[in-house]
Order: structure tokens, then C-alpha cells, then sequence
């Protein structure tokens, strides 16, 4: 059996407060844009099954049970009291924390607390910008501020992330932006953030991602399939090669999230430079019962010393369970079948299996 007893969660989110019913459930399980297909459900799909496979006993209930069956359950114990039991019936021992998503979601220590685990907060660069130039009046202010609140940042925070692939795409020019180009951006951004505008400008994204490099955090960047309405084109990790041999020589790890489909050019990344890191953990929540498959493929080209668990988790304390479970189904699967061949010793399994579940992210964010 290839079960590491410790598990870091290395990018999750909080979760809802909220009692939810069962569109409010289904909103949450899949990102989609807008409801189900009439005559369908959202529980019909990998990550569905995983989840009435998985979470059902963690709340007193068989594996596989209807989902009305699953919510009605929920809704006896309760949000809280659920949450908890899921959240501990997970396994996961550290939860590293994107606080930039908005809505009514549980913080680090709340989540930890829930959990009975470490937490720890990574900050969202773009969410930060916002932040920082809803309370700057001139271009100069935004920009000195700015700086300030990311280096403030880093003085908690153990990792700065970035959605500037899901914003813009990954194709941005590598070297650092110049002042005058930062000054020109930052004042057309600020003129439309007065009407709400998201931070998506390509120059803006530019100098926050080399602010954040400077301060020798690591830097997670979202990476593979995201939004809805945004491009899946604009999402391959292979866009970013040019910022990747930027950065290299520098003290900032680069790790790549999600990377689903593109978790083999992720992999590549990880593999050619040695500040990359690859995260191989939410492409098995969205592929469920093929999880050991895409496992194996991250496996075929990434050092194992690079690899990277996490849930990606948001919303619901069940896709950390799911998560937290294929993972570890995946592990014993694919590094179990190769023990079985005589491929590799159980003693190597074993210390791999700890490196992608716990040692990785220990070494990389300094959590030992």
C-alpha cells in the first residue's frame, strides 16, 4: 500500500458558509457557466461520481447514494458540522490558502481550524492591485503603494499567485515592463477601474508578476483550462517559456498550476528548468476515475523531487475529499503497479510518494 501519512494541499481555496441546496451544490461542483443542461445534472460527470463515491461515508451515509439522498444529510448536520467532518475525514494536514476569490469562503485559520490542520495564505497579485488602487487617487500613489503592499505581502504571505493567464493569457513578453510603459498602463487602468474594470492589462500583469519575483516568494501562475470565457489556447504552460528562462538563475521558485490538458508541457517545464515546479493535483479531481492515468503522464517527464499536490479546491469542502482521495488512489495505482512489475523497490514508492504528497511543498514554501 503507498500511502504517505502527511499531505499538503499546496493551492486551495476556502469554503462556503453558506447551508446549500441543491443548485447552489451543483453551481459549485462543476465551474460552468450558468446551470445544467435541462434534464441533467452536474453530478453526472467525473467529478460527480467521485464525490458520492468519497464523501457519502464521511457523513454516515453508503458510497454511491443519490445525491438528494447526499444533500438531505448535509442539511441534517448541518454547513458547519459537515464541513468539519469532511474536511477531517480528508487527510490533508496543511492547507496553503488563495484568499483572492471573492464571496462568503472561509479564511487560512478558519479553514484550518475546520480541518484540524496547518493553513497558511497565499496572496492573489491581481486581487492585491485592485485592492491597492481602489485606495490610490493618482497614478504616482498606485504604483508606490503597490510596491509597498507586496512587500508587506510577502512579510506573511508564504507564496504570491497569479490568475494573468485566465486574465490575459500566458503569452506575455518576458523581460520586465519599463516605467514609462508601467506609467501609461497604470493610468488607462485606473481610469476604467472606477467602473469596476478587472486588472487584465498585459503591462500592469507584467510589472506585478516581476514585483513579486523580486521579493523571492514563489510564484504559483494558473495555468490549463479556467474561466469559462477564457481561452483554452491561452493557457498552455509552453506560452510561458520565455518568463520561465527570465527568471531562471533567480530566488523565486515558479510552480504551475492546474496545466489540465497541457499537464505533460507543465511537466516538460518542471523537467527542463530547475525553478519550475509542476501541480499535479486538481487535473485529478476533473478526471475522477482516470485520475491514475494523467498521474502516470505528469510522472513520465517531471523529476519527482518537482511534483506537487494540491485540490484546488473551492466552495465545497467535498473536492477536497475527492482530491485528497484520487490522489492518493492514483499514487498507490500507479506507483503500486510498479512496485508489482519489479519496476521500482516499495522503499522508492514509499519516499516518492512522500515527496509529491508533503516533502516538495515543505521544501519549496518552507513549511518544515
Amino acid at each position: 500500500m503507498i500511502d504517505p501519512p502527511s499531505l499538503v494541499d499546496q493551492h486551495c481555496h476556502g469554503v462556503l458558509r453558506t447551508e446549500l441546496g441543491l443548485g447552489t451544490f451543483e453551481a459549485q461542483l462543476a465551474r460552468t457557466d450558468g446551470p445544467p443542461a435541462p434534464g441533467t445534472t452536474l453530478f453526472d460527470t467525473q467529478t460527480g461520481f467521485a464525490v458520492r463515491r468519497w464523501c457519502p461515508p464521511l457523513l454516515g451515509l453508503e458510497p454511491h447514494c443519490p445525491p438528494a439522498r447526499y444533500l438531505a444529510r448535509r442539511r441534517e448536520l448541518g454547513g458547519i458540522e459537515a464541513g468539519r467532518r469532511l474536511l477531517r475525514g480528508s487527510g490533508i494536514t496543511a492547507y496553503l490558502v488563495d484568499t483572492g476569490l471573492p464571496g462568503d469562503l472561509t479564511g487560512p485559520g478558519e479553514l484550518g481550524r475546520a480541518g484540524d490542520a496547518d493553513a497558511h495564505e497565499i496572496v492573489r497579485l491581481e486581487q492585491l492591485a485592485e485592492q491597492v488602487a481602489d485606495t490610490s487617487g493618482t497614478v504616482g500613489s498606485f504604483l508606490a503603494n503597490l510596491a509597498e503592499s507586496v512587500h508587506g505581502a510577502a512579510a506573511h504571505a508564504v507564496a504570491f499567485t497569479s490568475v494573468a493567464g485566465l486574465r490575459h493569457g500566458l503569452a506575455l513578453a518576458p523581460e520586465p515592463p519599463g516605467p514609462a510603459e508601467v506609467r501609461g498602463a497604470a493610468g488607462r487602468w485606473l481610469a476604467g477601474r472606477r467602473a469596476g474594470e478587472e486588472l487584465s492589462d498585459p503591462v500592469l500583469l507584467r510589472h506585478l508578476l516581476w514585483i513579486a519575483v523580486a521579493s523571492g516568494l514563489p510564484l504559483q501562475l494558473h495555468a490549463g483550462l479556467g474561466a469559462p470565457d477564457a481561452r483554452a489556447d491561452r493557457g498552455d504552460p509552453v506560452l510561458l517559456t520565455g518568463f520561465v528562462r527570465a527568471t531562471a538563475g533567480l530566488r523565486t521558485d515558479l510552480v504551475l498550476l492546474h496545466g489540465y490538458p497541457y499537464h505533460r508541457h507543465a511537466a516538460h517545464l518542471a523537467g527542463v528548468f530547475p525553478h519550475v515546479y509542476a501541480d499535479c493535483g486538481a487535473a485529478l479531481v476533473r478526471t475522477g476515475a482516470r485520475a491514475a492515468s494523467v498521474l502516470a503522464e505528469v510522472l513520465e517527464l517531471a523529476p519527482f523531487g518537482k511534483i506537487l499536490f494540491s485540490s484546488g479546491a473551492r466552495g465545497l469542502p467535498e473536492l477536497h475529499v475527492v482530491a485528497a482521495h484520487l490522489f492518493r488512489e492514483a499514487l498507490d495505482r500507479v506507483l503500486g503497479g510498479w512496485v508489482t512489475e519489479g519496476a521500482w523497490s516499495l522503499e522508492d514508492a514509499r519516499r516518492v510518494a512522500g515527496l509529491i504528497a508533503s516533502g516538495n511543498a515543505e521544501r519549496v514554501y518552507g513549511l518544515g
